[in-house]
Parts: C-alpha cells; structure tokens; sequence
C-alpha cells in the first residue's frame, strides 16, 4: 500500500517518513534558511506551493487508483502537467508582487524539495513493486 492510511491489516505505511521526507525537510529547514538571511516571503511561498501540489499529488494518486486503467492515465498526465503549473506560478507570482530574491527564494525551496521528492521516489520504487501482492 503505498498511502500512509492503515491498510486492510491495521497497520500503517512503514515507509511514509521517507515517502514525504522533501515534506519534513521543506518545514523543517525554514527556522534555518530565515535565519541565515533567506526572504522569508519567498520561502513561505514557495514551502507553501510545494506541500499544497504534494497534497493534490496524494489526492489525485487515491483517485486514480479506484478508476479504470485509462482514467487512472488522464489523472495521472493531469496531475503531472497542473501541479508543474501550480508551483510556477507560485514562483511567478510572488517574484512579480514582491522582490526578485522572492521569486527566486520560492524557485530554490521548490527545487530542493522536488530533488529529495524525485530521490526518494526513486528509492521506493523497487519496494513498492516488491510489496505489491499481485
């Protein structure tokens, strides 16, 4: 199972703290990067962007998983192209309204956090399919 719900058994996902660890760094390095002088606008913006299309990835992901095979690959492509739209005009938009080193504060904290989300997705991948009783 790979959501962080209990599954048929009880218990729960054993590996959900490293499924959303770009999550846990995203909030948890943000005492640091303000301290060390980041624009905290552009962070919060951009922490903001990155944990809202994560949540419509979780979303989006149970949706397709109790719809048919051709609707599951709609919500998939759909998924993929509006959460990528989402983030950049998150960055678009607080680079325009405030400070360039807004903008560009947003990008790197969007940029980080999908380098820990692609890592990890492709370290799980293997045992997700491992794990997969059919």
């Amino acid at each position: 199972m790979s959501d962080s719900m209990p599954n048929a058994v009880g218990t729960a996902d054993p590996l959900a703290p490293v499924r959303y660890a770009d999550v846990v760094l995203v909030v948890l390095a943000a005492p640091f990067a303000i301290l060390l002088g980041a624009p905290a606008l552009g962070y919060a913006v951009g922490a903001a962007v990155w944990i809202a299309q994560r949540l419509l990835e979780i979303a989006l992901d149970r949706a397709g998983r109790r719809a048919d095979v051709r609707r599951a690959i709609g919500i998939k492509v759909a998924s993929m192209i509006g959460r990528v739209w989402l983030i950049g005009a998150g960055i678009l938009v607080v680079g325009l309204a405030a400070e360039r080193e807004d903008g560009f504060t947003a990008a790197l904290v969007c940029l980080v956090a999908y380098t820990v989300h692609l890592g990890t997705a492709l370290i799980l991948r293997p045992l997700e399919r491992n794990s997969d009783p059919t």
